[in-house]
């Protein structure tokens, strides 16, 4: 097994770990992006049904955003190779902006009856996509400007500390859409739109070019999700998030209907939860993955159990203490889960693949929720927990699936 302290002492920037000032700034990008994220996650399902939408039409946006997200977000990694970190970043971020802000306007004429039925679903397909597609640019962009900075040693604890904007931005989210949520259902779209929009003058701005394009500009051979690298990594936070997609997706209508929530309310119970959610993996972040100092592909199994074991409490739960209680398990295990897949996925490959393997890393989220929320959706019509137990039986397979390549790989494989 590899003992990450003998690996790489220099990093392609010439540095031993991320300095302060870009680990901020890099921080406010994700920062922002998963503010609106949140939002999106907490208003969409109320969104979406006062305007005639069903579950199938709300949890298929978010499937077909996803995939566009998946395909996209590698691109846009080996774009970064060859163009530089910084601009990508800031791409992602208008494009963020611009999204948020044309499904604003779309709601806003849906809610007056100048658009619906299939015209409204196909315009807000398009646009959810249109949005997907430039934003997957910043976490690609991010992750590899943080690698560029960082020796092998000190991956797992620079990627989780950035993870935690992620983390931060979902529990402030929330926060954040059940007060603006009070102003109307589109006001926190308008919000996330604004914040993306500073946050993108301000990386322009302030944030350096970082390592030159030059030094990372060699063609190495197009990566997948089945290189043999970084495949465990790839294929388990893949699974993850497609149990994880199955329960958040559905949450919002399972409060609604279990608990006869108005669409405001909704909202604003579904944000508390994710609060929950997001809560458990910072602290995850700065504590247990902070003092780690073994294989990643431990923390991937660890980060899986736990995962597994908050899916099953959620299918069971009977009162608003166990949403709160299992969601936070949920997030306990990605908070251990994901900053091990990016840092055992960039210790993999070399300094030219870098924003390659970030792109494909950056997309497992995303390919999660390619097919959780319609297979979550769908298993709802037939029953409130069905989605809960699926996601459960998932992410079971996933933790089963590292106990023997845990003991058998060290944290390079």
């Amino acid at each position: 097994m590899t003992d990450l302290s003998t690996m790489g002492s220099v990093s392609p920037a010439g540095t031993d770990r991320l300095a302060l000032r870009p680990m901020i700034l890099l921080f406010i990008g994700l920062f922002a992006t998963a503010v609106g994220q949140a939002f999106v996650f907490a208003i969409l399902p109320p969104l979406g049904r006062s305007v005639g939408m069903d579950e199938v039409h709300i949890t298929g946006i978010i499937s077909t955003s996803a995939l566009v997200f998946t395909l996209v977000a590698p691109i846009w990694g080996r774009f970064s190779d060859r163009v530089g970190r910084k601009p990508v970043i800031i791409i992602g971020l208008m494009g963020y902006s611009l999204g948020s802000l044309s499904f604003a306007v779309l709601f806003s004429l849906a809610g007056t009856g100048i658009i619906t039925g299939t015209t409204l679903f196909l315009t807000a397909l398009i646009l959810r996509s249109l949005q997907s597609a430039t934003m997957s640019a910043t976490h690609p962009g991010c992750t590899a400007y943080a690698v560029d900075h960082t020796v092998a040693q000190f991956r797992i604890k620079t990627l989780a500390r950035l993870a935690s904007a992620n983390s931060l931005g979902m529990i402030m989210g929330p926060v954040l859409a059940g007060l603006v949520a009070g102003l109307g259902l589109l006001a926190p779209l308008v919000v996330a739109s604004i914040l993306c929009a500073i946050a993108a003058i301000i990386i322009a701005l302030k944030l350096s070019t970082g390592v030159p394009p030059r030094a990372v500009s060699s063609q190495p051979k197009k990566m997948g999700y089945l290189d043999p690298r970084v495949r465990l990594y790839l294929l388990s936070a893949i699974g993850a998030f497609t149990g994880f997609a199955m329960v958040q997706q559905t949450l919002a209508f399972r409060l609604q209907d279990d608990f006869a929530l108005s669409g405001i309310e909704t909202a604003q119970y579904t944000g508390w939860a994710m609060m929950a959610s997001a809560a458990s993996t910072l602290v995850m972040q700065f504590s247990v993955v902070q003092r780690f100092n073994g294989p990643p592909t431990k923390l991937v199994q660890w980060g899986a159990g736990i995962l597994a074991g908050g899916t099953l409490a959620i299918s069971v739960f009977d009162s608003w203490p166990a949403v709160i209680s299992s969601m936070a398990l949920i997030g306990a295990g990605l908070g251990l889960l994901m900053p091990a897949v990016s840092a055992g996925a960039s210790i993999a490959v070399g300094p030219e693949e870098q924003g390659g393997v970030a792109g494909l890393v950056s997309a497992c989220p995303a390919a999660g929720f390619v097919l959780g929320p319609v297979t979550g959706g769908f298993l709802y019509q037939y029953s409130s927990t069905a989605a809960a137990w699926g996601a459960a039986i998932i992410l079971i397979g996933v933790f089963l699936a590292t106990l023997p390549r845990t003991r058998a790989q060290g944290p390079d494989h």
